[in-house]
């Protein structure tokens, strides 16, 4: 009797194994320590604190920004320079299945700047190294006027974890594979058009920042407002992609282009999108933008 009472105690005190939702919740932590952490700090410090050291941070006007030290100069040549504090509060995070990486979205508040600016949002892709998650993409954008929710969405899982893969050639299939999908994403778009192409390409649960207050989620919200043409005027590609090796998360970075110029319109700007697939035999599908 005493034997058993042992061995239950044992396993009730006993590590339980990482789930997807666990892990998330670890992403979700680690995002709201650096937004307290910054409160010590002035914005762009508070912002590189937690940086990769690999990080790329899309920039209009200057491309993309490469290396932790290059993002942390843009930060501080930015709005962010004029601020006296930063935080943020994530409202959706996601992971890959082998857990090392992942992203987050939410609001940011600039205090003491530039009153134009001190709304904003903000789009994080994670990977997981031995000091904990560092964000080794970062972008944001100020956001209009207008009520926006911090309650959090459900989280973008894959039904359960699996080991890391350290194969070189997979993680390279898996790379290949999600620059060709942008490539077909673009190419595809020259033929049906950006509202036929954005539906095809996106999960239901898809997530647009560039728009409103809030985040704009789902394709009938994100597609209501392109044109019924069937062409588009832009095209793109990705010129970095990250991959976690369960190839089921990634990202890519790369540059938008227009085919003709538009008055007060860039003739290009750089960008990245998150996918995800639920398994490497699935279609890629854009989760978050």
């Amino acid at each position: 009797m005493i034997l058993q009472s042992l061995l239950l105690a044992a396993a009730l005190t006993a590590p339980q194994p990482a789930t997807p939702q666990a892990v998330v919740d670890g992403l979700i932590e680690a995002d709201r320590a650096f937004s307290a952490a910054a409160a010590d700090t002035d914005p762009a410090s508070g912002l590189t604190a937690m940086m990769d050291q690999g990080a790329t941070m899309p920039v209009p006007g200057k491309g993309i920004v490469e290396g932790r030290d290059a993002v942390s100069a843009a930060l501080r040549s930015s709005s962010f320079a004029k601020g006296d504090r930063i935080s943020w509060t994530p409202v959706r995070g996601g992971i890959s299945a082998d857990g090392t990486h992942g992203f987050t979205f939410g609001y940011m508040t600039l205090k003491g700047g530039d009153p134009r600016v001190t709304a904003q949002k903000y789009l994080s892709y994670w990977i997981k190294r031995p000091e904990g998650w560092r964000v080794a993409v970062f972008k944001q954008m100020p956001r209009p006027a207008g009520e926006v929710s911090f309650d959090l969405l459900p989280p973008s899982l894959p039904a359960s974890l699996t080991p890391p893969i350290v194969d070189p050639a997979v993680l390279t299939t898996h790379r290949r594979s999600l620059a060709d999908v942008e490539q077909q994403f673009s190419d595809e778009a020259q033929q049906i058009g950006l509202k036929a192409a954005f539906r095809k390409y996106g999960r239901p649960d898809a997530m647009n920042m560039y728009e409103g207050a809030a985040f704009t989620i789902g394709l009938d919200a994100i597609t209501a407002s392109f044109p019924d043409d069937t062409t588009s005027p832009l095209y793109w590609s990705a010129e970095k992609t990250l991959v976690a090796s369960s190839g089921d998360l990634g990202v890519n970075i790369g540059t938008i282009h227009r085919k003709a110029p538009e008055a007060g319109k860039p003739a290009s700007m750089p960008f990245f999108t998150i996918w995800r697939r639920d398994s490497p035999g699935d279609p890629w599908r854009y989760v978050a933008e």
